[in-house]
C-alpha cells in the first residue's frame, strides 16, 4: 500500500478515535453496583424465587402479592429502570452494554406485567405455582443442612393461609379463563404430595419445639390448601368466563419482550409457512428411502398429489410410532437417552461437559403441564446444585388409547430427542454454562428464543452428526419434531392474535405436522395456557441457524462444532443478537 494512502488513512483513523466516546470505567462500576444492588434487594419482593437462584436470606419468608406488595415491586423496578436510564451506554464496555439491555429489558416486562397483562387478576395458576415452588425450591437440591431446610419450610408453609388469602382478595373470578380454573384444580392437589414427599419422611430429623413447629405448619398447610380446594372447585371453576386469548395488540407488545428480537408477528409467521412446506418435502423423500429400503414392492409415484405424500410420510412415522416404551417405562426410558447422549457428546467432543450433576425425576404434580418434560436448573448462585430432568409419568387416568397414541408420539427415537432438547446436549448444558459467567445477569435474564432455539438447534445438530447411528426414521421423526416448532409459532399467533379455533389448530397439528391426537390436545391446551413463548422455539432455531451459517463462513476451516458450541454458550442465555454482536466484534444494539 502506497505511504501517502497509509498517512491519510492514519489521519482518518486519529479523527475517528477522536470523536469515538472512550469506555468508561464509572459507568461499568455504576452497572455493577446496580447487578448488586439487584441482587441483595429481588429476595424482599419475590423470596420463593430467590432460593431458586441461590440467595438463602430469605428462605423463610413467602411472597407478599397482595395490593401493596405489588405497589412496592413497582416501585422498586421503576427505580431501577430509571438508574439504568441515566448510565450513558455508549460508554459501557460491550459485555455491559449487553448487562444494561439485559437489565432494562428485564425491568420494563416487569412492569409490563404488573400494569398491562396484570396476571395477578385473572390466572390462578401464579399462586398455585408460588405455593408449590415455595417448598420445592427448598427440599430439592441440598444447598444446606437438611434440619435448616426443614425449618424454613415450616416458616413458610405458616404462611400459606395469607398467600391464599391474597389470591381470593385478588382474583375476579369472572376474568379467570375456564382452561385456568381446570388446570388451577387438578394442580393444587399436588400440595399434598410435596408434603409427604419431602416433609413427613423427615419429622424425625427434627427435635423438640423444631418437630412440633413442623408438625404444626403440615397441618396448617394442609387445612389450608383443602380450604383452597373447596374454593376452587365450588366458587372459581363455576364461575370462570375469562378469554384466553390475549388479543393482538397485547400479544405484540409481549412478543417483544420475550423475543428481544426483530423479527415481527407477520415476518414469524412468513417465515413458518415457508419452512412448513420446506420441512414436508424434506419429510417425504426421507420417508420414500425409508419405505422403499424396507419393501421392495414400494415405488413412490413419479408426481405425487399432496394426498400420496401425506400417506407415505404418514406410512413411514408409523414404523417409529410403532416402537415406543410401556407407559410403566416411559421415565426409565429418558433415564436411558441420556446416557446415551451424554456417551455422544463426549464421544464426538461436540462441546465442553458441564461439571454440575443432572438427575432425571417424575415431574411433581404441582408443576405437571400439557408437555412430558422440562428442565429444572439451578440458580446463577446455587451454580453447582443438582438439574432436574423432569418427565411425567403417563397419567394413571388416562384410557389405554389415549396413553397409546401419547407413547407413539414419544417414541423410543423421539424420547432421545426428547432427552436431547431438555438435558443433554440442550437445556442442561446451556444454563449450566450460563451459570458460570462472571454476570449473574446472564443466568438471571435468560432470553427465551436463545435457549429454545438451543434446545432445537441441539436436536437437529445431534442427528446430522449421527446420534443413533445415522438411523433414517430418527432423521425423520427429527425433522417431524422439528415442525412443532415450526407450527407452535403459527398456532402462537393463530390462537393469541387471530382467533384461530380449536379445530383449525388441531388440523395444523394432526395433519400438518403429524402430530399424534393426544400430543395436539396437549399443545391445544398449552397454548391456550400461555401466550408467545410458544413462538420462542421457532424464533430461536431460526436464529441459531443463522449464527452458525455465519460462523462457518467467516471462521473456515477453523470451524469445529465444539469451538462454535463453547463460544455460543459462554455468553450466557442472552438474545442470539446480542451473541453475534459479542462473536463477531459487531454493535451491540439496545
Amino acid at each position: 500500500m502506497p505511504s501517502k494512502l497509509l498517512a491519510v488513512l492514519g489521519v482518518l483513523a486519529l479523527i475517528q478515535a477522536a470523536h469515538a466516546k472512550p469506555v468508561s470505567l464509572n459507568a461499568d462500576a455504576a452497572l455493577d453496583d446496580l447487578e448488586r444492588r439487584y441482587l441483595d434487594e429481588f429476595g424482599r419482593f419475590a423470596p420463593v424465587d430467590a432460593t431458586l437462584i441461590g440467595d438463602h436470606r430469605h428462605d423463610a419468608e413467602l411472597d407478599d402479592l397482595s395490593a401493596r406488595g405489588r405497589a412496592a415491586r413497582l416501585n422498586w423496578d421503576k427505580e431501577l429502570l430509571d438508574h439504568v436510564g441515566h448510565i450513558d451506554r455508549a460508554t459501557l464496555s460491550r459485555d455491559h452494554q449487553v448487562d444494561a439491555a439485559l437489565l432494562a429489558n428485564q425491568l420494563r416486562y416487569d412492569i409490563w406485567q404488573i400494569t398491562r397483562s396484570k396476571h395477578w387478576l385473572w390466572d390462578p395458576l401464579l399462586y398455585n405455582d408460588k405455593a408449590g415452588d415455595a417448598l420445592f425450591n427448598l427440599m430439592a437440591r441440598d444447598f444446606a443442612p437438611l434440619p435448616e431446610r426443614l425449618r424454613s419450610a415450616a416458616a413458610r408453609l405458616m404462611q400459606l393461609p395469607r398467600l391464599y388469602e391474597q389470591e381470593r382478595a385478588n382474583l375476579s373470578v369472572a376474568r379467570v379463563p375456564r382452561v385456568y380454573a381446570e388446570q388451577a384444580v387438578s394442580r393444587n392437589r399436588g400440595l399434598s404430595e410435596l408434603l409427604d414427599e419431602f416433609l413427613v419422611p423427615n419429622l424425625n430429623k427434627l427435635s423438640g419445639q423444631d418437630r412440633e413447629d413442623l408438625l404444626t405448619a403440615i397441618k396448617r398447610a394442609r387445612t389450608a390448601n383443602a380450604e383452597q380446594q373447596t374454593w376452587l372447585e365450588a366458587v372459581v371453576l363455576p364461575h370462570a368466563a375469562g378469554d384466553f386469548r390475549v388479543g393482538p395488540a397485547m400479544f405484540d407488545e409481549e412478543l417483544r419482550y420475550v423475543l428481544q428480537s426483530p423479527m415481527s408477528r407477520k415476518e414469524i409467521r412468513r417465515r413458518a409457512l415457508l419452512e412448513l412446506q420446506t420441512v414436508r418435502r424434506e419429510m417425504y423423500q426421507i420417508a420414500v428411502s425409508v419405505l422403499a429400503s424396507r419393501s421392495t414392492s414400494f415405488v413412490a409415484p413419479e408426481r405425487p398429489a399432496p394426498d400420496e405424500q401425506q400417506k407415505i410420510i404418514r406410512a413411514a412415522l408409523d414404523l417409529a410410532a410403532a416402537e415406543h416404551p410401556s407407559r410403566e417405562d416411559f421415565i426409565d426410558a429418558a433415564k436411558v437417552a441420556l446416557q446415551r447422549a451424554t456417551d455422544f457428546v463426549r464421544e464426538r467432543d461436540v462441546l465442553t461437559l458441564p461439571t454440575a450433576p443432572v438427575e432425571v425425576v417424575a415431574t411433581p404434580v404441582f408443576m405437571r403441564r400439557p408437555s412430558p418434560a422440562s428442565c429444572e436448573n439451578p440458580g446463577p448462585l446455587d451454580a453447582e446444585q443438582k438439574t432436574f430432568y423432569d418427565v411425567s409419568p403417563v397419567p394413571e387416568d388416562w384410557s389405554p388409547e389415549k396413553a397409546e397414541s401419547f407413547l407413539r408420539e414419544y417414541n423410543s427415537r423421539a424420547i432421545l430427542g426428547l432427552t436431547v432438547h431438555e438435558a443433554m446436549p440442550g437445556h442442561y448444558v446451556q444454563f449450566a454454562a450460563a451459570n458460570q459467567h462472571a454476570s449473574k445477569f446472564r443466568g438471571l435474564f435468560e432470553s427465551g428464543s436463545f435457549v429454545e432455539g438451543w434446545a432445537v438447534y441441539a436436536e437437529r445438530m445431534m442427528v446430522d452428526t449421527g446420534f443413533d447411528d445415522w438411523d433414517p426414521l430418527m432423521r425423520l421423526g427429527n425433522r417431524k419434531t422439528y415442525l412443532r416448532s415450526v407450527v407452535n409459532a403459527l398456532i402462537d399467533q393463530g390462537i393469541h392474535a387471530d382467533g384461530m379455533t380449536r379445530d383449525e389448530a388441531m388440523r395444523l397439528l394432526t395433519h400438518d405436522a403429524f402430530q399424534e391426537e393426544a400430543e395436539a390436545e396437549a399443545k391445544w391446551d398449552r397454548a391456550r395456557l400461555s401466550e408467545t413463548q410458544l413462538s420462542t422455539y421457532f424464533v430461536g432455531v431460526q436464529e441459531h441457524f443463522e449464527l452458525r451459517r455465519q460462523a462457518e463462513r467467516r471462521w473456515g476451516d477453523k470451524f469445529t462444532l465444539k469451538r462454535y458450541h463453547d463460544q455460543v454458550l459462554s455468553y450466557g442465555s442472552i438474545p442470539v443478537r446480542h451473541v453475534r454482536a459479542l462473536m463477531f466484534d459487531l454493535p451491540i444494539e439496545p
